[in-house]
């Protein structure tokens, strides 16, 4: 019953796969190989567009940090949720990639932004006064951290908005397939169409090994030479970048991505639905992906884990289940069979 992370799921047979046939023979470096080539392809007929430019990376902390700081200068600010995984759980990776930009934290229910915070936090945009740390950026998370998802129009209408002042607007997309799958939207629609110039798109809590891209889209481009000059400083420059492509071509065909990511959710709504059955449970955020967080008795938490389910407490009081493409009927009867094992 192994509950506690989608990054602690095996890789997907056809990445293997995949990984195995992008192993035969010599190959260009540095993403200038034909599989790699391929990834993009797939990539431009996934998000309907040709107008974007890409990099990818093994890790999402590097891809968020990369993408934040081609757009976010050392004396800027990046607007963000206060908890946002930028804000806590990247070690000051944006702020140490930036060379000292600065994180401004906006409340909101749900890990999503409060509007009116974040219309206040425009309205203070000032670049000429000295003493302020003006924003540069916009940063969104879907999945949030609370495990809930923005609908495509509540992004296009914040990505408005922080247009308005000029601003960047970043999504941080770590699990952007289960938002899609939640809400219906398609992949352009939550993403360029509603306004996101750079996009850190996520595979591997989907089936991959260790695949993230970063996504510029349109007038974002422009940022690709200084992308890669901040990649190769930092050591994020994969030397054999179409293992990393192999990746995201397995998934990406024929919409396996999707496929992976409405079974971790439809796991989820099943754990929801086991958990709640008990007096006392209570749902702490909506379910809308893969994520569950709840209330439980102290009791009821004690039990689970002595059953050997794994899961974790969350900052806010509750406890957060996590599903995953390979969690199986069979883990979610054995976590029905301890909730109901009460002494």
């Amino acid at each position: 019953m192994d509950f506690s992370s989608d990054t602690s799921a095996p890789t997907h047979p056809a990445v293997l796969e995949a990984l195995a046939a992008a192993n035969a023979g010599n190959a260009p470096s540095y993403g200038d190989d034909a599989v790699t080539a391929a990834a993009r392809a797939a990539l431009a007929e996934v998000f309907e567009t040709d107008d974007f430019d890409l990099w990818m990376c093994a890790s999402g902390t590097a891809s968020n940090a990369l993408a934040l700081s081609c757009f976010c200068p050392p004396t800027g600010a990046v607007l963000c949720h206060e908890g946002a995984h930028i804000a806590v759980d990247e070690r000051g990776a944006p702020e140490f990639f930036s060379g000292g930009g600065k994180l401004q934290l906006l409340p909101g229910s749900q890990g999503k932004i409060d509007e009116t915070a974040l219309r206040g936090a425009l309205a203070r945009i000032n670049h000429d006064f000295v003493h302020e740390t003006p924003a540069h950026v916009l940063s969104l998370t879907n999945l949030t951290e609370s495990g809930c998802a923005y609908r495509s129009e509540e992004i296009a209408h914040f990505a408005a908005l922080a247009h308005e002042h000029d601003l960047t607007v970043h999504l941080d997309g770590a699990r952007l397939a289960n938002a899609l799958v939640s809400t219906g939207a398609s992949p352009a629609e939550m993403s360029w169409r509603a306004g996101v110039d750079v996009l850190t798109f996520g595979l591997t809590k989907t089936g991959a090994i260790g695949c993230e891209i970063i996504l510029l889209f349109g007038r974002a481009r422009a940022k690709l030479a200084e992308l890669k000059a901040r990649a190769k400083r930092s050591g994020h420059m994969p030397p054999k970048m179409r293992f990393l492509a192999a990746q995201a071509t397995a998934l990406l065909q024929d919409g396996l991505w999707l496929e992976l990511a409405r079974a971790a959710n439809r796991s989820a709504r099943q754990v929801a639905n086991v958990l709640c059955a008990v007096d006392g449970v209570s749902l702490a955020q909506p379910v809308d992906g893969n994520e569950v967080f709840v209330t439980l008795p102290d009791a009821l938490a004690d039990r689970l884990l002595a059953a050997g389910a794994k899961f974790y407490p969350w900052p806010d009081g509750s406890y957060r289940l996590v599903c995953s493409w390979v969690t199986s009927e069979a883990e979610i009867e054995a976590l029905r069979a301890a909730v109901a094992s009460n002494p």
